[in-house]
């Protein structure tokens, strides 16, 4: 079944399976593999993704159910505001390790500015519960949202 997709501002006709999750769109159809598959039952955040600005585990959301709305990757999350405030912090505090997990993480924190654009520790905390890093970059993923919300750069990767 063809369907319309509106991926990083730019529309694709896909045809594939409504049920087909949007994971296995976006890496496999339109060759976006920056969205990483991690388990596959929305535990853990690899594979999260923007829907009109808000993040949604795309292993489990179907191509059919994205529907008309915006869906904001990994590949273009840094030309929006909160994303590019998100992906500096992240640099500057060295949050990455292995890096598997990152793109997920990203895309959560930058969800949470669009919602929230002043997180506390307990905001950040239950936002990012749902993203897993094995690498465990947690105190430096926490210190790089607060310095994207508010722009100081804090002492030291830990904040």
């Amino acid at each position: 079944m063809a369907l319309l997709l509106h991926v990083n501002g730019r529309s694709h006709s896909v045809d594939v399976d409504p049920d087909t999750p949007l994971l296995w769109v976006l890496r496999d159809v339109l060759g976006l593999t920056g969205t990483k598959f991690g388990c596959g039952v929305a535990q853990c955040g690899a594979c999260t993704v923007h829907l009109d600005g808000h993040a949604v585990r795309s292993c489990v959301t179907t191509v059919e159910s994205a529907g008309s709305s915006a869906i904001t990757t990994i590949e273009a999350v840094g030309q929006t505001p909160n994303g590019s405030r998100i992906q500096k912090a992240w640099h500057e505090k060295e949050v990455v390790q292995c890096g598997y997990c990152q793109p997920g993480q990203i895309m959560s924190a930058t969800a949470l500015l669009n919602e929230n654009p002043a997180p506390n520790d307990n905001d950040i905390d239950a936002v990012m519960s749902g993203n897993i890093c094995r690498c465990g970059t947690y105190p430096r993923i926490r210190a790089a949202i607060k310095q994207a919300a508010t722009g100081t750069p804090g002492n030291g990767n830990g904040g």
